[in-house]
């Protein structure tokens, strides 16, 4: 199973809550640009796939923006996506899922991992859970932290998919440490608090 130690305490101090108002805060300008000139806000303009992409891209620039002189961020399709620049800091790569599926990428390379996970709510900060109730504004509801292996993903190769991708196991990503959690975009029924995969 995935282990995390000490990853928790990086992440705080690279103030995570900043790197997502961040990603919040350029979303929305890009939302006010597009729906002043008569547009859909970009989230109903992209394929889910590409939106995911591009929360990734934001939330890594911001999350190097955040840390203080810990992190770089990488060439864009260059692993891992956060270069470490201080000592004792680990390589960052970043994984973006939508509601409750699991982060995945085109080939299973190991490292340490942040995930978020996000769902698509109004501008108010309303959430519906199902398909059914997707708006326009992107809301990251889990982050999760963890040191992944090559045999910890599940390769996918079927036809209709996109290409070939390496899936984080189910029972290996459960397992790793949640550092951000907002229940009220949670796209799972909670109990006591909790969901499938919270750790």
């Amino acid at each position: 199973m995935p282990s995390s130690r000490g990853s928790v305490c990086l992440v705080e101090t690279i103030a995570l809550q900043v790197a997502i108002q961040g990603c919040y805060h350029t979303l929305d300008m890009i939302d006010d640009q597009l729906v002043s000139r008569g547009s859909l806000p970009i989230a109903q303009l992209v394929e889910l796939a590409n939106l995911s992409s591009m929360i990734g891209n934001l939330v890594g620039g911001c999350l190097a923006d955040a840390s203080d002189g810990v992190y770089k961020r990488n060439k864009p399709h260059h692993y891992p996506d956060l270069l470490p620049i201080k000592s004792g800091a680990t390589s960052l790569e970043l994984k973006v899922a939508l509601e409750t599926n699991k982060p995945k990428g085109h080939l299973p390379k190991p490292g340490r991992y942040i995930t978020f996970r996000y769902v698509l709510g109004d501008r108010s900060g309303r959430y519906a859970r199902g398909k059914e109730g997707r708006g326009p504004t992107v809301w990251l509801w889990e982050v999760k932290v963890g040191d992944i292996k090559v045999n910890y993903f599940a390769i996918s190769n079927t036809a209709g998919d996109s290409g070939k991708t390496a899936v984080i196991k189910t029972e290996v990503f459960n397992a790793m440490s949640v550092v951000y959690f907002d229940p009220k975009f949670c796209p799972h029924p909670l109990r006591d608090g909790r969901y499938p995969a919270y750790n």
